[in-house]
């Protein structure tokens, strides 16, 4: 099945090297370092490595307290830090600057992942969420190099394509140092694939202590708003989103609104600020850096990296990828920072999360954006409700820490 796989790998990139070209018509960082996607780079490191796999944003983010406690634990190893994309290579940069090291991580071909290792020699590798490439995992177990996949998360819509190759599946699974699991059923479908041994140990993502710099940010932002303004923050907004927001804001009955979009994508901000336009509202960007005029609509964050600011600048946060079916985004920043969240009915991706802060109180769970549109209102104007749903938030936060020293012990090498 490996074989078969890897010639279809061979065969898939012409195709490749299409879409590279493709999406760096308009994200031109797909055209930068090419050559480390097939295993050629130009840093020579001579200190052991851990190498950490973020395939994008979420995923870089999500690693930061891992990184931080392993860089304490093993002090005189340095840490290796991969991506996927350009986004999760900023992320990356702006979260640690020069304290790791970064690369892509090469394309799933033998020659390319057998470079890629001998080039680093890492002591040990740990992939954040759920990224499996079979000739990789092959190469580290041939090499003894121990894998992890830890934070694993796997939607029964994964699970249901990974089960139409179950020979593949089972021994890519199979051959990985240990598994730690984000929940029950993250585990349960797992092993359902052939995973042996996987233990549960949360969410790294509520390990994530939103940094002082960006709550300050955040507080000056809101005084460039106007302190007495409502904001309603659309967070991590995916194609077609914002258009349903939009349609919906001249029914918000809420006196002085200011509704803040930060699109997911940053090749998608041109395209949303012309959407905001064609609706005939005073829109301002976060990149001019300039205060927010009275008269001004919608502030389009057109920056990334600021996310914790965002939340903190606004009243109420909507997370995206809800109201279109992609899954959602992740909740549980807006909820560290103490924010009442609203999500659309799309959660396949953090299903878990998404019931347990419902549950909890920190999240109201809308079909639809005109559903959206009335909880935002109502609790824009009631500000008991909202103070009452950020404290739930900062609570669900606090009992679901510390998977970061589960995986910590977990992981032996």
């Amino acid at each position: 099945m490996r074989f078969a796989y890897t010639l279809l790998l061979y065969a898939m990139l012409p195709y490749v090297a299409l879409r590279l070209a493709w999406r760096a018509r308009r994200q031109p960082g797909y055209l930068e370092h090419v050559a480390e996607r097939f295993g050629c780079y130009a840093q020579a490191v001579k200190e052991p490595l851990i190498w950490v796999h973020a395939v994008s944003v979420g995923e870089t983010r999500a690693a930061e307290p891992l990184i931080r406690a392993l860089r304490g634990k093993y002090p005189r190893h340095r840490i290796l830090l991969t991506h996927m994309t350009p986004t999760g290579r900023e992320a990356g940069e702006q979260i640690f600057g020069e304290e790791v090291i970064r690369c892509y991580l090469p394309y799933d071909l033998p020659g390319a992942v057998a470079r890629f290792l001998g080039h680093f020699r890492p002591r040990a590798g740990i992939v954040m969420e759920t990224e499996i490439w079979p000739n990789l995992i092959h190469a580290c177990r041939a090499r003894g190099i121990p894998l992890y996949l830890v934070n694993a998360r796997l939607s029964e819509k994964s699970f249901a394509r990974y089960r139409r190759i179950p020979r593949l599946a089972r021994e890519s699974l199979g051959a990985l140092a240990a598994i730690a699991a984000q929940t029950d059923e993250d585990a349960r479908r797992l092993a359902a694939l052939g995973a042996q041994g996987v233990r549960v140990t949360g969410s790294i993502k509520f390990d994530i202590t939103p940094p002082a710099a960006q709550l300050e940010l955040g507080r000056a932002w809101r005084q460039g708003f106007g302190e007495a303004r409502p904001v309603l923050l659309a967070a991590s907004t995916r194609d077609g989103e914002e258009a349903l927001l939009l349609d919906e804001l001249p029914r918000l009955a809420v006196p002085g609104l200011l509704t803040v979009i930060v699109p997911r994508h940053p090749q998608r901000f041109e395209e949303v600020a012309q959407e905001i336009r064609r609706r005939g509202l005073r829109l301002q960007r976060r990149s001019e850096n300039a205060p927010v005029a009275a008269d001004t609509g919608v502030v389009l964050g057109d920056s990334m990296g600021e996310m914790f600011a965002y939340y903190a600048a606004c009243d109420v946060a909507f997370v995206g990828g809800s109201l279109v079916p992609v899954g959602g985004q992740n909740l549980i920043e807006a909820c560290a920072v103490g924010r009442p969240v609203l999500i659309g009915p799309s959660t396949y991706n953090f299903a878990e999360a998404v019931e347990g802060a419902v549950t909890a109180g920190a999240a109201i769970q809308v079909r639809d954006a005109a559903a959206l549109a009335r909880e935002a209102g109502r609790l824009l104007l009631d500000r008991e409700a909202a103070r009452r749903m950020a404290a739930a938030a900062l609570a669900f936060c606090a009992a679901h820490r510390g998977a970061t020293a589960r995986m910590l012990e977990l992981l032996k090498f």
